[in-house]
């Protein structure tokens, strides 16, 4: 039984990863900005046999709570084990490209945000010297591409910073995981015509529970997404600024 929270919780992913946690009977704790939604999960993951659940409610955008609300978290698990940080937004890059302020939301949202909890969560961890951090960034941080290069700069951001996280917590024996999904069929991609690349949020669930047992640095979900962003990453600039990607 592990102590989990789970930041982001009420998204597609966080919720079939936290059903994952619940039927093996761990204990935890959930934040996200609907209290309803919350409430609904919560009751969910009870009756799945999660070992206890408790939830609050989190804004990205209020930053100068982040401590009292991680150190409530920390207090009513009686400490962490696994923190999984699952929240965000996909980014309408067109909207974003007439705006300045939209622009600048999404990277806060997206990047900013998740920087601000990881410094406090790092701080815990390399005390406590045990424990692991998983984040859930995307294959976008992986190549900037005109068709969402404001949603792939913030992951990209986010890739960067658990890549030097993970360098300075390798010391005190913390797993930093970072998570990169491809497409994924969830509410957040309703709008996307699917194909034959497409996941469950289900399968990408297990990918994450494995990856936390097994102690990975860095996994792709599915794994095909590895080589298919190998591809992309070594495609050279001059023929990739003509694809309409």
């Amino acid at each position: 039984m592990q102590k989990i929270l789970i930041i982001g919780a009420t998204s597609a992913i966080a919720k079939a990863t936290a059903r994952c946690f619940a039927e093996r009977g761990d204990q935890l704790y959930l934040l996200a900005r609907d209290q309803e939604r919350l409430s609904d999960l919560a009751n969910d993951l009870r009756i799945r046999g999660a070992n206890t659940v408790a939830y609050a409610k989190f804004d990205t955008a209020a930053i100068e709570q982040y401590p009292s609300l991680l150190d409530k978290a920390i207090a009513e698990l009686d400490g962490l084990d696994v923190v999984l940080i699952a929240h965000g937004t996909l980014s309408d890059q067109t909207a974003c490209e007439r705006s300045i302020e939209l622009t600048l939301q999404e990277l806060n949202t997206n990047a900013i945000s998740v920087i601000g909890l990881l410094t406090l969560l790092a701080n815990y961890f390399e005390q406590r010297k045990q424990g692991c951090i998983a984040v859930i960034s995307s294959v976008a941080g992986d190549r900037g591409r005109q068709s969402n290069y404001i949603y792939g700069t913030a992951k990209g951001a986010i890739t960067i910073f658990m890549q030097g996280l993970r360098n300075r917590l390798a010391k005190s024996n913390i797993q930093v995981l970072t998570i990169k999904p491809g497409f994924v069929n969830t509410p957040m991609t309703a709008a996307f015509k699917k194909g034959a690349l497409w996941a469950e949020p289900e399968a990408i669930a297990t990918g994450i529970v494995t990856a936390i047992s097994k102690q990975k640095d860095i996994v792709y979900l599915p794994f095909w997404w590895r080589y298919i962003m190998l591809i992309i990453r070594t495609i050279p600039e001059h023929i990739f600024k003509r694809l309409s990607l």
